[in-house]
């Protein structure tokens, strides 16, 4: 378990300052081909920011409305559900966060909010009418793991960084169809070379962008699976549930993609193309079964 902890936490730290180093390169190129300096770079940083911290702020609220989550529920709500997140919050050290509860068949959870003060953990009533007692204390576990381990801060950071890309790319794109920019960076081989590979750059970047957030996202789900197999001490129970889900292969009534990195699993069902695993938020939950399994 401490193993796969300190191999997923080095993993996102890598693929973060690949995020960091792309960024920069095409606001580099961005100034080059351009008369505008570094001052676009500043601008989209400052409004991704902005925008982000509308989402870091309200997020929590827009995607337990957006799934349908009942709640918060009270220990005479549910007590059974409600004592178990309580059990597993004390044994993590967490404050309780706020439990909602989706009237969805499918079995599956996510876990919001800004830090472990401001947390939600939403179930789906599949979820809790389907699974065994260590099922689901496996699936809370993981969902708490999440919180523990400020993975929504984290997603936060990587949205500014993946909306500053999309507003350059863009921003050049227009540029480039009204007849801005530098024109001598045009003149000679080394120019015309310099301005080639600015283009593809920055036309292929919010592609890149997008690829590095999924990839960080699904190492956050490695993480998760661990630490949460640490907290309970049986990562069996996270393995069984997962199993069951993909056996079942229901998708969340109410998911989309704004909110899909959210939930324990792809609110969306299986997809099962190659080249489509790039573009998931999830890893292949045949590799999160197999790494729980061989945890010891």
């Amino acid at each position: 378990m401490y193993q796969q902890i300190a191999y997923n936490k080095r993993k996102t730290i890598l693929l973060i300052a690949v995020f960091m180093m792309v960024v920069w390169a095409i606001g580099f190129a961005y100034a080059t081909l351009t008369d505008t300096g570094l001052s676009p770079l500043i601008a989209a940083g400052v409004f991704s920011v902005v925008m982000a911290i509308g989402g870091y702020y309200k997020g929590d609220a827009v995607a337990l409305a957006t799934a349908g989550a009942k709640g918060p529920i009270s220990k005479n709500d549910n007590p059974y559900l409600y004592r178990m997140v309580e059990n597993l919050s004390i044994t993590a050290g967490l404050p309780l966060p706020k439990i909602y509860v989706i009237a969805d068949p499918a079995i599956n959870a996510f876990a919001t909010g800004r830090d472990p003060k401001h947390a939600s953990i939403a179930v789906t009533l599949g979820a809790i009418e389907k699974l065994k007692n260590e099922e689901l204390e496996g699936v809370l576990a993981h969902e708490l793991s999440h919180i523990q381990n400020y993975d929504i801060r984290l997603m936060t950071i990587v949205i500014v960084l993946v909306g500053m890309i999309a507003l350059l790319s863009d921003w050049f794109l227009r540029l480039t169809f009204h007849g801005g920019g530098r024109r001598d960076s045009r003149d000679g081989r080394a120019g015309a070379v310099l301005m080639v590979i600015g283009i593809v750059l920055l036309i292929l970047s919010p592609i890149i962008a997008q690829l590095i957030k999924l990839a960080i996202s699904r190492k956050r789900e490695f993480l998760a699976d661990a630490s949460g197999s640490l907290l309970t001490r049986y990562p069996a129970g996270l393995a069984n549930a997962l199993e069951k889900i993909s056996q079942e292969d229901m998708p969340v009534l109410r998911a989309n993609n704004a909110t899909a990195h959210l939930y324990l699993a792809s609110p969306f069902g299986r997809k099962r193309h190659a080249l489509a695993s790039l573009f998931q938020t999830h890893p292949p939950i045949e590799q999160r079964i197999a790494r729980l399994r061989s945890m010891a």
